[in-house]
């Protein structure tokens, strides 16, 4: 079986992930060779073709970038795309991270008579436009392509969930809210390879630990508010200011001396402070199923959430605590609990690429096919 995915995938492929989307698409790559499967992945931002250790083969649009700027958007980056998605004649097309321009992954299905399979990549997929205007696109606010890319998605997305041959959610909240609207989902959990990852056999917990953008639609305003209230606890951060509110108060914590501005690194760099750390803080108001969550657990590291609890998993499994928007409940939390060590037996059983799991993510091919 030949399964083609599309966007800004190289990095992912060859270990500098950019985001959480992307290094789940690429786990998802290479978990599919290992069972067998042949797979391309294009992307629009490299100049020639090249195939990963892996067996990926990785895809430039040719004359992507050629034409008049402004207009070679329509003239050439959108029918190349298309072409270049069409001519691979994969049996399975694969979309995730949203986008409107999955719709030419779409049309290309279509055309070669194979199977389109959207995969969610955040709540927002799902949630009200009320929830995407406030989390999503005013953080943009101001930018011309995001005006655009909002306003298209906000067209094809709902055509994508009615005509999709499957549709992929993170975990049982995002499936009963599309059975509300009459469209039928499968929950296929984000992974996770274990093998790759960093053994550490004495660590160092003593610190709370924050990772992800440091902006408004990560609650970063919230962290604050977290760490003002709590003078006795220490923390590291890891990220990099993302908007004005990021800016601003990145400058406000640099005057606390019990927090520790690590700043952007790179993949594993980030592995090794978060199995270091007491405990990871997260304060976004809305997520998907957060790749961080899944790495803090495989270290036996809790995760304290402010807002999301993806299908209330860290109340079933017991793997961190979730205090509903209230600030006080997680601050009292913190100061009054011990940190245990939980969520690797969780991880190995839902999340790891191991034997089961090629097993049953190539079933469930087998099946849509």
């Amino acid at each position: 079986m030949k399964i083609c995915f599309w966007g800004e995938l190289a990095g992912a492929l060859t270990g500098t992930t950019q985001g959480g989307g992307e290094l789940q698409i690429a786990l998802l790559a290479k978990t599919l060779v290992k069972a067998g499967h042949e797979v391309v992945a294009i992307d629009y931002n490299i100049t020639s073709d090249f195939e990963t250790a892996d067996g990926i083969k990785v895809i430039a649009i040719k004359g992507y970038n050629k034409g008049i700027r402004y207009i070679r958007t329509f003239t050439h980056r959108f029918p190349q795309l298309y072409r270049t998605l069409r001519d691979e004649h994969a049996d399975v097309y694969y979309c995730r991270i949203r986008d409107f321009r999955h719709i030419f992954s779409y049309l290309a299905a279509r055309k070669v008579k194979a199977k389109f399979i959207l995969g969610l990549a955040s709540d927002l997929d799902v949630s009200s436009f009320k929830i995407r205007a406030k989390y999503f696109y005013a953080s943009k606010f101001g930018e011309l392509w995001w005006l655009f890319s909002g306003i298209l998605s906000e067209i094809i997305y709902p055509f994508l969930f009615r005509h999709a041959d499957c549709i992929f959610v993170q975990h049982e909240h995002q499936k009963q809210i599309l059975e509300k609207k009459g469209i039928h989902s499968v929950i296929f959990q984000n992974l996770i390879d274990l093998s790759e990852s960093l053994t550490i056999e004495n660590p160092v917990r003593n610190d709370f630990i924050y990772v992800g953008s440091l902006d408004k639609r990560k609650g970063f305003t919230d962290f604050f508010e977290i760490v003002k209230h709590t003078p006795k606890c220490t923390y590291k951060v890891i990220g990099q200011a993302r908007d004005r509110t990021g800016y601003l108060f990145l400058k406000k914590l640099k005057a606390y001396k019990n927090v520790t501005i690590i700043g952007r690194l790179n993949h594993r760099d980030t592995l090794f402070h978060i199995a270091n750390s007491k405990a990871l803080i997260c304060t976004s108001p809305i997520e998907g199923f957060p790749n961080t969550f899944i790495e803090a657990w495989s270290f036996g590291v809790p995760v304290l959430s402010l807002y999301v609890d993806p299908g209330n998993i860290i109340k079933k499994e017991a793997l961190g605590f979730v205090a509903g928007g209230k600030i006080t409940e997680l601050t009292d939390y913190m100061l009054t609990n011990d940190f245990a060590r939980t969520g690797v037996e969780y991880v190995k059983r839902n999340h790891a690429i191991s034997e089961n799991k090629i097993k049953e993510i190539d079933s469930l091919l087998e099946k849509l096919l």
